[in-house]
Parts: C-alpha cells; sequence; structure tokens
C-alpha cells in the first residue's frame, strides 16, 4: 500500500503504540528493521502512521516485540480495520487539525469523561451558546469561520445520541453556570438544556458547587477518552494555541486522579441538576 501524506489520529497514534512496543523491547529503530527484514524508513514510516498496515501486519510487529498482551495486540490490530475517513474530514480544510483529530477520537472512544471550571462541555452546549462563544475567540474570527466551529461542534454531539452511545460524565464548576455568553435567554435554554441531557441513562452530570474547597487543576478543560483498552486512553487538554494530545501513561494516571478528585469534591447527579434548576430559575 502507498505511504499516507496526511495521516489521521488513528493512523498516527497505532504508530505511536507500536513504537512504545519497540521501545519496550529494548530495540532500536535499526534494530527492529534488521529483525523485520526491512530499512530504519520503512520502520519510521509505520511508527508516525504514514505507512498503512494490515491487522496481519500488525500481529507481526507485536511478534517481532515479544508483545504478550494479547487484549492490546487486538486493539492495535482493530485500528486497522476501521474506515479511515469519517464526517470530521469534510471540515478539514476548515478547521485547525486539533478539533478534527478531536472529533475522530470522539467517535471511537468507549466512554468520554470530562472537566471544566468556566464553560459548559462542548458536547453539552447549545447552537446559540456555541455560536456566542466563538464570537469572543480571540483573534477574532470571520462569521464563516465561527458557522464552521458552530457546525462542526453541534456535529460532534450526535455520538451522544447514536444507537450504543458511549457513558459519558461532566464534572462541571458551578461558575460555569454563571458565565452569560450570549445573554440570559441563551443562557437559560443553555441551562434547561444541560439538565435534559443529563436525565439520558447514559449522561451523567455533576457540579461542583462554590464553597465546597479545593481541588486539583488549574481550571483547565480535561477531556478523557478512552479507548478499546487502557492503554489506548487519551487525554486532551484546551489551550490557548489549540488542542494538546497526551497519552504516556504517567500522564493518563495523572489525569485520572485529577478526574477522581473533581468527582469527590462534586454534587449528586439529582443534586447538580437541582442546582442548575435554581439557577435558572434566578435568570
Amino acid at each position: 500500500m502507498p505511504p499516507s501524506g496526511n495521516p489521521t489520529l488513528r493512523s498516527r497514534r497505532l504508530g505511536a503504540e507500536l513504537r512504545k512496543l519497540r521501545e519496550r523491547a529494548g530495540l532500536t529503530a535499526t534494530g527492529a528493521a534488521a529483525r523485520l527484514g526491512v530499512n530504519q524508513g520503512r520502520v519510521s514510516m509505520i511508527e508516525t502512521g504514514r505507512s498503512p498496515l494490515s491487522a496481519d501486519r500488525v500481529r507481526s510487529l507485536a511478534r517481532a516485540y515479544d508483545c504478550s498482551d494479547v487484549g492490546l495486540v487486538d486493539a492495535l490490530a482493530a485500528m486497522t480495520q476501521r474506515p479511515a475517513h469519517g464526517w470530521w474530514d469534510s471540515y478539514r480544510d476548515y478547521l485547525p487539525v486539533g478539533l478534527i483529530d478531536l472529533a475522530e477520537l470522539e467517535y471511537h472512544a468507549t466512554a468520554l469523561r470530562v472537566a471544566l471550571v468556566i464553560h459548559i462541555p462542548a458536547l453539552l452546549q447549545t447552537t446559540d451558546h456555541a455560536r456566542a462563544l466563538f464570537k469572543e475567540a480571540v483573534p477574532a474570527l470571520r462569521q464563516y469561520e465561527i458557522e464552521h466551529r458552530v457546525s462542526h461542534r453541534i456535529k460532534r454531539q450526535e455520538i451522544l445520541h447514536r444507537d450504543n452511545p458511549p457513558p459519558y460524565t461532566a464534572v462541571i464548576h458551578e461558575c460555569a453556570l454563571h458565565m452569560g455568553y450570549g445573554g440570559p435567554e441563551i443562557v437559560r435554554a443553555q441551562l434547561h438544556h444541560l439538565v435534559e441531557m443529563s436525565e439520558l441513562d447514559h449522561v451523567t452530570v455533576r457540579v461542583i458547587p462554590f464553597g465546597k474547597g479545593s481541588f486539583p487543576g488549574t481550571g483547565q478543560s480535561i477531556d478523557y477518552l478512552a479507548g478499546s483498552v487502557p492503554q489506548l486512553d487519551t487525554v486532551q487538554l484546551d489551550a490557548h494555541h489549540g488542542c494538546e494530545f497526551l497519552d504516556a501513561e504517567a500522564q493518563l494516571e495523572k489525569y485520572r486522579l485529577v478526574l477522581d478528585r473533581m468527582e469527590d469534591n462534586a454534587l449528586k447527579p439529582a443534586e447538580s441538576r437541582d442546582l442548575i434548576r435554581r439557577i435558572a430559575q434566578s435568570i
């Protein structure tokens, strides 16, 4: 198969995981190439996701790297069987690559956990709320750029409404519920929508109320996207320069603990809904 000049996030992650297996086996790229009977350039293309792989090829690489974790190998092999392109690809000419990658990650995730301090989670936003947020972007976005981002965000939300949707847990600080993006009517509609979404069986919304005490983190938005096996989990962080993706084992463990601590400080789902309703009625 010809090399891919524009590998997807999924292809890049598969290559990165194969690199981790090689490194755990104590092999350099040169050593791996010799063991596999290929040149070093081929190994490099595999590990950067620019060389399409079959499931059989992934399994042969795992054997060469002495990987005995059957669950992980099966999950990596399955990554080669998924469609190479999805709905998000139609936005590649209009949006930053990080937003495209995030949509792809969400689509394939088996579960999602998010935590935010001053914003409503993207997958739980109304169209008007999302548009109001994008109007505050720095540098300012043109109107057509805002509409592209809004339609992309709403399209991402379809994963919560499909058959067999992934479990979704959102921890939100009360601060986010008082932000006035778009004015009172849009805020009230957003809060009512948040309550409605929280009543879905697979959606859990928990609020950290003012005065609850301290919790870890600096207010940065956290998205934890579970893969088919824990090794394939990903953390996405929002930054002013764009999306940042983390997948090292130590990083994943750190953010699992951060999310656990934030949930420990949050109200139960029913109490959270009551608080959201009270705030909506006061606006």
